[in-house]
C-alpha cells in the first residue's frame, strides 16, 4: 500500500496527506475578514504553501472542490481570483458548489487533490 505522510496534523484532521504521488489538502478558509475576493486569494496562497510543503505546486493540481457561501453573490468574484491563479495550461477538474460554512464570516472552503512533482 506504501507509506502515508500526514503533515499539519490536530485532532480534527491532518492538513496535508501524502501517499504515493498523490497529494490531499483539507478544506482551506480564509483568515481575513473580507470579501469573496480577498478571501479567495488568501485561500489560494495557503495552498499554495501547502502543496510547496508536500513537494508540489499548483500546476500538478489534479482535482478541486470550492465551497462557497453563496454562490449566487460570489461565484464571479471567485471566478476572477481563479482566473488569475490557475494554471492555464494544467487546469485540474473542478466543482463548485454552495454549502453552509462553519462560520458565518467564511465565504469559501477550497479542498485540493495534486500530484507529486
Amino acid at each position: 500500500m506504501g507509506a502515508i505522510t500526514r503533515i499539519d496534523s490536530n485532532e480534527r484532521l491532518s492538513r496535508v496527506v501524502i501517499h504515493g504521488d498523490t497529494v490531499y489538502v483539507a478544506g482551506i478558509t480564509s483568515s481575513v475578514k473580507g470579501d469573496i475576493v480577498a478571501q479567495t486569494r488568501d485561500v489560494f496562497a495557503k495552498i499554495d504553501g501547502h502543496l510547496a510543503s508536500a513537494g508540489t505546486d499548483k500546476h500538478h493540481l489534479l482535482t478541486v472542490q470550492i465551497w462557497l457561501k453563496d454562490i449566487t453573490k460570489d461565484f464571479e468574484g471567485m471566478n476572477s481570483v481563479w482566473a488569475e491563479w490557475a494554471p492555464k495550461n494544467a487546469l485540474p477538474t473542478r466543482a463548485t458548489g454552495e454549502v453552509k460554512l462553519a462560520a458565518p464570516d467564511l465565504l469559501v472552503e477550497v479542498i485540493v487533490t495534486a500530484a507529486k512533482k
